[in-house]
């Protein structure tokens, strides 16, 4: 049986109007190295101190683009899965020998961490944990760290320690290494790979994609994520530039309204020709670490209300046969309209995976209101 929900979900910040949703960076450059996902200043940072960023992206994307789909460089690719739709994975390799780490490439945060050995944390004991006496190139250091997440935290200490993304190799690379974790004992990663801005680190310590590019690994400060839901293979997130294999078209420019994260400015959300959320622009987080989009609990109710989906526990639920008949959801960003399908914003869930409580739910659901021809349905 093939039930459905709702992925929007609410968030208590209605006033601030701010969105968080599923990323699509996009940056171009002369040589490209795509990672398939199964700072010295930057050129970004001296753009943005001379006040010329936004005239910079507005001017070169063509150009830019194609740069990128001439170059006759030599693209690598790296094993990279979907799990479920609901996380991009893809492996790491950190150490002298290399030690393998599934990591989740995440432009929500900055900062890599992993496991350490010494975690005494149940979730460490089912994950990949990194062995510092294994490494030649490894440096300790005696700065302890603490973060939280949406619903996770951890605590660790910084280390150093060469890093391999696929072909790029970031060397004395700071991560963390964690001695406690909350919430991570079902995660399908061992880690996470931040690729947000150097200042939102939780380590203090520079970024890899900021050292790759310090470094002279990659040849432009840029990169791009090609996100694929339609099988566990096929995702990349590529560095120092985009493959026009992955987008038809040309690339819309977008600024970030607020330095030091990924947000953008969002013009309105409407469905039918109706606006209904962001009526007077508000802000989005652009996020890999997701697969939900998420938004003030007044105008998400709206959008759970248009697509008649049902409350089941704390769940919305929709029918499997009314998918096709659902109207898109229009984000109109810097102008320009990007629908996004109902096959988008519905999440697919088989009933093994349902929490028992929603499973529960609607069993009592569909055995008092619904007949008995379309049980499936839900």
């Amino acid at each position: 049986m093939l039930r459905t929900q709702s992925v929007l979900s609410t968030s208590v910040e209605d006033k601030s109007m701010k969105w968080l949703g599923l990323l699509g960076l996009v940056a171009l450059s002369e040589c490209m190295v795509i990672i398939p996902l199964r700072q010295m200043k930057t050129m970004r940072e001296t753009l943005r101190e001379r006040h010329l960023l936004t005239n910079f992206s507005e001017e070169h994307p063509y150009n830019l683009s194609q740069k990128a789909a001439n170059d006759q460089n030599i693209i690598y690719h790296h094993p990279l899965r979907s799990y479920k739709d609901f996380s991009y994975i893809g492996n790491i390799n950190i150490g002298t020998p290399p030690q393998e780490f599934q990591v989740l490439f995440d432009t929500g945060s900055s900062s890599l961490w992993v496991p350490s050995i010494y975690c005494q944390s149940s979730s460490c004991y089912k994950h990949n944990s990194f062995v510092p006496c294994n490494s030649s190139t490894f440096k300790a250091t005696n700065k302890i760290f603490n973060t939280n997440y949406t619903a996770t935290s951890i605590k660790g200490y910084l280390v150093y320690d060469t890093v391999r993304i696929g072909n790029l190799v970031s060397v004395a690379q700071p991560f963390g290494l964690s001695l406690k974790e909350f919430g991570f004992d079902d995660v399908p990663f061992d880690g996470i790979l931040g690729l947000g801005y150097p200042r939102r680190t939780i380590t203090g310590a520079n970024p890899i994609f900021d050292n790759l590019w310090k470094q002279g690994v990659i040849s432009e400060p840029v990169f791009a994520f090609y996100l694929s839901s339609q099988k566990e293979n096929g995702s990349v997130v590529m560095f120092g530039g985009v493959n026009r294999a992955y987008y038809k078209g040309e690339l819309n420019w977008v600024p970030v309204s607020q330095v030091g994260s990924w947000h953008i400015n969002i013009d309105s959300i409407s469905m039918n020709g109706t606006v209904v959320a962001c009526k007077r622009g508000c802000q989005a987080l652009l996020d890999t670490g997701t697969a939900f989009l998420r938004g003030p609990r007044g105008s998400v109710s709206k959008i759970q209300k248009l697509i008649h989906a049902r409350p089941i526990d704390r769940e919305h639920v929709v029918s499997c046969q009314a998918i096709g008949t659902l109207p898109p959801a229009v984000f109109t960003i810097n102008g320009i309209d990007y629908p996004v399908p109902a096959q988008a914003y519905i999440q697919f869930l088989e009933e093994p995976l349902l929490p028992p409580l929603l499973r529960e739910s609607l069993d009592s659901y569909q055995r008092k209101e619904v007949k008995p021809g379309n049980v499936s349905g839900y």
